[in-house]
């Protein structure tokens, strides 16, 4: 008698801190520049780590396991039209959820590096504000501004599509992030299981760490701006 399996692993566990780690930065950045004053300090933290999320989850697309890797979810138009036809299912992300995948990466990335060169003309600048000419910083800024509406927009679309993945189309959207796993009457048939476990998270790890790394080599160009102009 064949064993079923009760679930499959789609969502390894570094994909999933990263997720999370990300909704607490992007709030946590959004929350802060909103209070201003004293938690614009914050704000930039939690901008430079969004920075080192994104170029850890850029570098997971490429060497993580299998649902992490862009080329297992970023698709052409067909694909994108046969999904909506309901001729096709997907496991990890789907193709609607690939492209907000993309555009959040896209939207996240450019504002955490605009931010580098932003500054708010009262007491908080980016680490990089000092060492560009006056119109670039401008031109940072007026984007960085501009992007924060374009992010919110994106971030409201992608909770909408959740509660209507949950709602009308009956499909477990935030448990699966949770524990990395997906029951397998929600996949193809013979869907395969991610790789998951020791091996990968110290992959991660060491991504993690030259991630952080460079954040904290652009964070100490101020420290040396500041230091050469005193």
């Amino acid at each position: 008698m064949l064993h079923m399996r009760s679930s499959v692993r789609i969502w390894d566990l570094p994909t999933r801190l990263f997720h999370w780690a990300l909704a607490v930065c992007v709030i946590g950045a959004y929350v802060s520049v909103k209070l201003g004053g004293l938690y614009m300090d914050w704000h930039v933290r939690f901008g430079l780590a969004t920075l080192g999320l994104i170029i850890f989850r850029l570098a997971w697309g490429f060497i993580g396991p299998r649902y992490a890797r862009f080329a297992s979810f970023v698709r052409g138009p067909g694909t994108i039209k046969r999904y909506f036809q309901g001729a096709m299912t997907s496991a990890g992300h789907n193709p609607l959820g690939a492209l907000s995948v993309i555009a959040m990466l896209a939207l996240l990335g450019f504002q955490a590096v605009s931010g580098l060169f932003t500054s708010d003309d009262i007491m908080t600048q980016g680490p990089l504000y000092s060492r560009v000419d006056e119109s670039v910083a401008s031109w940072f800024s007026t984007w960085h501004h501009r992007n924060e509406w374009i992010i919110v927009g994106v971030v409201a679309l992608h909770l909408l599509a959740i509660v209507w993945y949950v709602v009308v189309r009956r499909q477990r959207m935030v448990r699966p992030m949770i524990t990395g796993d997906v029951r397998p009457q929600d996949l193809p048939d013979g869907t395969p299981p991610a790789h998951d476990g020791p091996m990968i998270w110290l992959r991660a790890a060491l991504i993690a760490a030259a991630a952080t790394a460079l954040v904290l080599w652009i964070r100490s160009l101020e420290i040396v701006a500041d230091f050469s102009f005193s």
